[in-house]
């Protein structure tokens, strides 16, 4: 084999990883956040779930693109775990049709392809062609890639070494592992199905050996979504365990069947002339057949995986931690679906935000009614918290922003970055109103009854403000309104509130200290209101939730 062989090789195989990567950006930046919708209302059912994992994966070429996707949204709480089971196993036939569309010789269209895609995306002007042209250009490189890889493959048939080696994969233990291995490699099965197809056509390998090796590719697939699973939570790593199992089972049940049964001869009669299409035909029948035999277990598959990786115990319900996205430093590269699993995410973890700031204010209030500075250092606690997650969210919207192609995800997106901030500083007027009850116990200060009841009220007024935002979620935008009429009642509050305190100082009902601790209350109370009213209009204006 030449250098420029291996070169055209190399290149060919750079062509077919590219075009798979171009496929699913143009889906990703087409169907954006839908995606989410989309599978919410297909995956309660399993057969229509099963039909959406094997229609996304056909449109994209890549089961372990598919499986990525459904691993973040499993971790994002977007999807149940049986829910997954069904998508995972569509994904698993659904791969199958770049095999299918290799072995028909669709790829002497593929310059045809590449350049309808391209034309959209060069004089089109409307961003959704661009993406439509993304698809239909990938789907061309993909073939032309297949094309170089097979070409440069012509000339390995006269090696007597590599000949050698492929009569070997007739062991089914060294043809399986071989084939996991080098689609772990490549992270792509229809690549890996590809370049068996292209050497069987080049008569360097038979279907009796050739099978083993494709169960094994069916099993190295897997690879990327283990990746992909590191740094989630237990349901997002059950989820590749049930990838796993799907491909263990079926590839454990094929095996005996080839070594019992004369099953390659039977593909083989169908398609005499075609190696390819034996190949492809072998792919479809181990897919379909295994899907359709765990279809009725896919809940027993999710109760195993849970068997496999139960809850851990002893985690620490304190530790700072995020629930529903990945730290910047564990996080993949940008998948298909990142849009709709970054948006839910970040949405969730914000809720905790909310949640969090919800009961500082909450607990602060309290303090200072009891004059009592026990609670501060609890409230503290969940200030560094909501800090920390502040932090962590900003990070990974800076780091996902770039990625955004969709233009109104990206405004959601950009929306939820001063949504965490302004979290953030309510948190931090509930710290301040905490820490008074330090002077009111150092210099034994007491509010009237009067000023009791007002703080009361900015207690109870502040909490059906924040508890507002808690509601919005599902809701419709026109509801954000109500949280403008909040903020102008904290506002006419804290004026008369004011008012009310100067009245008392006149009446020489309120000491110097308090009315200077007081005042401070009222603009921290004034302050909560304007971060609730910023939240409120980065929602409308980035026109979520929807």
């Amino acid at each position: 084999m030449k250098v420029a062989d291996i070169l055209g090789l190399l290149g060919g195989l750079a062509l077919f990883l590219y075009g798979m990567q171009m496929m699913s950006s143009g889906l990703e930046a087409a169907a954006g956040n839908r995606m989410k919708r989309i599978l919410e209302r297909l995956t309660s059912n399993r057969l229509l779930g099963v039909a959406v994992g094997a229609g996304i994966t056909a449109v994209i070429q890549s089961s372990s693109a598919t499986t990525v996707m459904v691993v973040g949204f499993v971790n994002s709480g977007m999807m149940t775990l049986r829910q997954a089971v069904w998508i995972i196993m569509g994904a698993n036939v659904g791969t199958t049709i770049t095999g299918q569309l290799i072995a028909l010789d669709v790829g002497a269209l593929a310059p045809l392809f590449a350049f309808c895609g391209v034309t959209l995306v060069v004089f089109m002007k409307r961003a959704v062609f661009h993406h439509y042209g993304q698809i239909v250009a990938g789907l061309g490189i993909l073939f032309i890639g297949m094309e170089m890889m097979s070409s440069s493959m012509m000339p390995l048939r006269d090696s007597e070494a590599f000949v050698s080696l492929m009569t070997r994969f007739g062991n089914p233990l060294l043809g399986i592992l071989a084939g996991a291995l080098f689609t772990a490699v490549i992270q792509s099965s229809s690549a890996s199905v590809g370049i068996l197809q292209a050497l069987a056509d080049s008569g360097l390998i038979g279907l009796p050996s050739a099978v083993y090796v494709l169960f094994g590719q069916n099993i190295g697939t897997c690879i990327t979504a283990v990746l992909a699973s590191i740094g989630t939570g237990r349901n997002a790593k059950r989820t590749t365990v049930i990838h796993l199992l799907f491909n263990l089972i079926g590839t454990g049940i094929f095996t005996v069947v080839c070594m019992t049964f004369p099953l390659t001869q039977f593909i083989e009669a169908l398609t005499p002339g075609s190696p390819a299409a034996q190949i492809a035909n072998m792919h479809t029948l181990f897919n379909v057949a295994t899907t359709l035999l765990l279809l009725p277990l896919g809940t027993w598959l999710a109760k195993l995986a849970v068997r496999i990786l139960p809850e851990h115990v002893s985690e620490d319900a304190a530790l700072q931690k995020l629930l529903y996205i990945k730290p910047v430093e564990a996080s993949p590269e940008y998948q298909m679906g990142n849009s709709a699993i970054a948006i839910n995410g970040v949405w969730r973890e914000l809720g905790r935000m909310a949640d969090m700031a919800r009961g500082n204010v909450e607990q602060s209030f309290l303090a200072v009614l009891d004059g009592d500075s026990r609670r501060l250092a609890e409230v503290e606690r969940t200030e560094e918290y909501i800090d920390y997650l502040n932090k962590e969210i900003s990070k990974y919207i800076s780091r996902i922003i770039v990625y955004e192609a969709n233009e109104r995800d990206s405004m959601t997106i950009s929306a939820f970055f001063k949504i965490s901030g302004n979290l953030e500083r309510i948190g931090d007027h509930a710290v301040n109103i905490c820490e008074y009850t330090k002077l009111l116990e150092e210099k034994r200060i007491s509010f009237s009854e009067q000023a009791r009841g007002e703080i009361a009220q900015m207690k109870e007024v502040s909490l059906r403000a924040i508890g507002l935002l808690r509601e919005l979620d599902g809701v419709s935008v026109e509801r954000l309104s109500e949280i403008s009429a909040f903020e102008q009642k904290m506002d006419d509050m804290t004026l008369a509130f004011r008012q009310n305190q100067i009245r008392r100082m006149h009446e020489g009902v309120c000491s110097d200290e308090a009315c200077i601790l007081y005042s401070e209350m009222l603009t921290d109370f004034e302050r909560i209101g304007d971060h609730i009213l910023n939240i409120g209009q980065e929602l409308a204006s980035a026109g979520f939730p929807r």
